[in-house]
């Protein structure tokens, strides 16, 4: 939200050109009409409401480069924060959103200067990580790397499904009433996934209130049972990548309510001219294992691109996830330290009977434990096994002393991010 009283910034790029921040709503209108122009008009919808409307988002989130002769936007990216949970760890994230340069102004590095502004912004609000989206490969270069599953695709046609069953299921629209419900609805189906967004009330009537006719459209539908007892909800957003009727988030179901669920988006893909119904649901929901063992194909999944700024201070922050593996594990009641390095820095992990009792930073080193950067952001969230990374990796190396430490405290788990706007 904006606030007037806040400290304009602004850097010159040389040439005429300056990096900004939002300071007002016409700075924010220039930059959903730059966002229009590139991305299309849903997307300048959304840019104007997370602007003014996102909890927790300010205008120094808001970033753009204008053209100081003519006054044009030119090129902009924004800062959207939102929470992370980690195990039972709430940690603040700062994503990187709708990034874009008009077509005459690309390549010369104007993404480049505003990401150094965002890095520092992300330091600003604390954000122990960044996230994003992203077109494939480009953001690398940043230091991000794909860690969390993003969009993972079921597709259904529905010519296997089993009848319907024989409990009555309804479907109706949800509404701004329905929120505390569709709140708790939320986070009992969000605790079955070790990596997940928090989602309170507030962002939930954001959902409600402010994106309608925006890129970030969705139909909430929950579904009742014969004594209108609701059993459940679904989310069908209007715009995404494919053809397909898609569901991109659901609540727990049951096997019945699951079943009456793919009978009804069948119906509505058939009604709405879809070639079928994409499930971007995390693979362990019960939708996406019912449309599976009724013959849906599995398409695979991109991935959330992550940067950690500082693997020291995240993995202070997630002490206690550690140290709930360790205490589950062989090594229950650990006093070591556990050194990794990643090879430009180090940093050594010291349990107390237990206990992560410091996170020490080192130097570049080269041990008995050699993680690349870009390969510990996928160990660090479970995306991929150490067994996967050191087959894809040479450099990663793990001495056999200390092979099940790591993978007790890095193991393979099955995260999952619902949108948070």
């Amino acid at each position: 939200m904006l606030d007037p009283n806040e400290t304009p910034y602004c850097e010159t790029l040389g040439g005429g050109l300056w990096i900004r921040i939002a300071q007002d709503e016409s700075d924010v209108e220039r930059v959903a009409q730059l966002n229009g122009a590139i991305h299309g008009e849903g997307v300048a919808g959304m840019t104007r409401n997370l602007a003014t409307h996102y909890p927790g988002m300010r205008g120094r989130d808001l970033i753009f480069v204008e053209d100081e002769a003519s006054g044009e936007v030119i090129s902009s990216l924004c800062l959207i924060p939102w929470t992370l949970v980690y195990e039972r760890v709430r940690l603040p994230v700062g994503e990187m959103g709708i990034v874009g340069t008009l077509e005459s102004h690309r390549r010369r590095g104007l993404v480049r200067a505003q990401v150094a502004c965002f890095k520092r912004r992300l330091a600003e609000r604390g954000c122990l990580l960044s996230l994003i989206q992203g077109i494939p490969y480009f953001y690398r270069q940043y230091g991000y790397e794909y860690a969390i599953p993003l969009e993972g695709c079921v597709r259904f046609t529905g010519r296997d499904l089993p009848p319907a069953p024989q409990a009555h299921f309804s479907f109706r629209p949800a509404a701004l009433e329905d929120v505390p419900l569709l709140t708790r609805l939320y986070d009992e189906a969000a605790c079955d996934l070790p990596i997940r967004t928090a989602r309170d009330e507030a962002v939930w009537r954001y959902l409600f209130q402010h994106t309608a006719a925006t890129e970030t459209e969705t139909e909430t539908l929950l579904i009742e049972d014969e004594g209108s007892r609701v059993a459940g909800y679904l989310r069908l957003p209007a715009h995404h990548f494919f053809d397909e009727l898609t569901v991109n988030e659901t609540s727990r179901l049951g096997y019945d309510a699951a079943l009456a669920a793919l009978h009804h988006t069948v119906a509505l893909a058939a009604e709405r001219r879809a070639p079928g119904v994409r499930l971007n649901l995390p693979p362990d929901s019960t939708l996406s294992r019912a449309a599976r063992a009724f013959g849906a194909r599995d398409m695979g999944a991109y991935a959330w691109q992550i940067q950690i700024p500082d693997p020291a201070a995240f993995l202070r922050a997630i002490g206690p996830a550690l140290e709930q593996r360790i205490a589950a594990s062989p090594f229950a009641g650990l006093t070591k330290g556990l050194p990794l390095c990643f090879y430009r820095e180090s940093v050594v992990l010291r349990f107390a009977g237990g206990r992560l009792a410091e996170v020490v930073r080192g130097g570049p080193a080269e041990g008995e434990i050699n993680l690349p950067p870009h390969a510990f952001t996928p160990l660090l969230f479970g995306h991929h096994s150490l067994d996967e990374l050191r087959a894809a990796y040479p450099d990663v190396s793990v001495d056999r002393a200390w092979r099940l430490l790591v993978e007790t405290l890095f193991p393979k788990v099955t995260g999952f991010l619902y949108p948070s706007y």
